[in-house]
């Protein structure tokens, strides 16, 4: 997926990722980033007013459960086997081509809603999901950070063979099963490729879960081919499309000049709505430890399409068989079309689709206090059986308080 990690030859293009940002910094933009204006309370309000409560001693008041959540249980890890590392596990993981193990960290500890993040790339790491411990702490949220086989923190084994859907998704599967989440509690979300791969698990394996998030990702990546070619490449200088397509004819991609002409054309503006030089500390390390070796096998090597072996991948019509409830988000700006995004929600049983309207495809940082109000609201509704699993939910649009 084109993501804030989608890179091309990524190992060849560190050196080009430093100079083109070297080159932009030196430039001012030709066009004004619009900045986030959300014009709805903030979710920062709440969690103060929560933290307040916790500071003078009384229970978390901002609830997943129906009952309070007591802040020192929540913080209480006496009793985790993970205890002494602050909450990481290296889960081992079998696959046809050996044992390998992967990096997962727990945040957190709630019996009834423990999320589970799925990153993007392929090949990417969760690190940009950090922007989760601002939120999802305060509203009692356990939750677990993964970085997937291939990716930074886990074994990288250069194995080709390995970098498929379904191997995915039974590498998530042992996950699962490692971390010890059920039906009972165990929510998923996946972001961008993790979206893909979510959707690919709640397909196979939905009885496990409790309740799944896609964000950020199509059903169909020819459908997210079209919407490139249609919408977001006019939207570019055509001087500047013509020099992109160029070099990518050339298959030049570790050309600094090609890296510089996407940053300033595009991923300012679809990606991550601020100046690059304000992108946060998290963006930044995903984008540097992205592996290409599992990136461009099954996205492509191009920034404007998907090419490789997720290129024909459609499951549109296969979403009406996932029953559980579901929460889709979408964002105006992103490079993901938010009205196929909110479709998605519709075409689900118990669909609801979460709308960002200053986001783009990292609406969690630049939609920021909208995103996780949602996810927070669909958390909760789903642990409180707001969601019925027994009769459709109509396709809601969060944009006001």
């Amino acid at each position: 997926m084109r993501t804030g990690f989608s890179w091309v030859t990524r190992a060849q293009l560190v050196h080009s990722w430093r100079d083109a940002r070297r080159l932009f910094k030196m430039e001012r933009h030709e066009r004004r980033i619009a900045p986030t204006q959300p014009g709805h309370s903030s979710i920062c309000t709440e969690l103060a007013a929560i933290a307040d409560n916790a500071n003078n001693g009384s229970h978390l008041t901002r609830s997943i459960q129906g009952a309070s959540w007591p802040l020192e249980r929540y913080l209480d890890n006496s009793d985790r086997a993970d205890r002494l590392s602050g909450g990481v596990q290296c889960i081992p993981i079998a696959t046809p081509h050996g044992r390998f193990k992967v990096w997962t960290k727990r945040v957190g500890n709630n019996p009834r809603v423990k999320l589970l993040l799925l990153h993007g790339g392929p090949g990417a790491t969760h690190e940009y999901f950090e922007a989760c411990d601002s939120y999802l702490p305060a509203a009692g949220i356990e939750y677990y950070y993964y970085d997937q086989l291939g990716s930074y923190y886990s074994d990288q084994p250069d194995i080709p063979e390995l970098w498929e859907i379904p191997r995915f998704v039974d590498e998530v599967e042992q996950v699962r099963a490692a971390l010890g989440l059920n039906a009972d509690n165990f929510f998923l979300l996946g972001h961008s490729w993790g979206g893909i791969l979510a959707i690919e698990y709640a397909l196979r394996y939905q009885q496990q879960l409790k309740g799944l998030v896609i964000s950020n990702m199509m059903a169909s990546i020819p459908a997210y081919n079209d919407y490139a070619e249609r919408v977001l490449m006019p939207t570019m200088d055509a001087v500047v499309l013509a020099e992109i397509k160029r070099l990518e004819a050339a298959e030049d991609y570790a050309n600094p000049r090609y890296m510089e002409l996407l940053l300033k054309h595009h991923y300012v503006y679809h990606v991550l709505r601020m100046p690059l030089d304000k992108w946060p500390d998290p963006v930044e390390r995903a984008f540097k430890h992205l592996n290409p070796k599992v990136y461009i096998p099954m996205q492509g090597p191009s920034e404007l399409g998907a090419s490789g072996k997720l290129a024909a991948w459609d499951r549109s019509a296969e979403l009406r068989s996932i029953g559980i409830p579901t929460l889709t988000v979408g964002a105006h700006h992103d490079t993901m079309d938010p009205q196929h995004m909110q479709s998605m929600a519709r075409s689900l049983p118990h669909g609801r689709y979460l709308d960002c309207p200053e986001g783009s495809h990292m609406a969690m940082f630049d939609d920021q206090e909208r995103y996780f109000r949602g996810l927070i609201r669909f958390l909760s509704d789903v642990d409180n059986d707001r969601m019925s699993s027994r009769a459709p939910v109509a396709a809601t649009n969060t944009r006001g308080p």
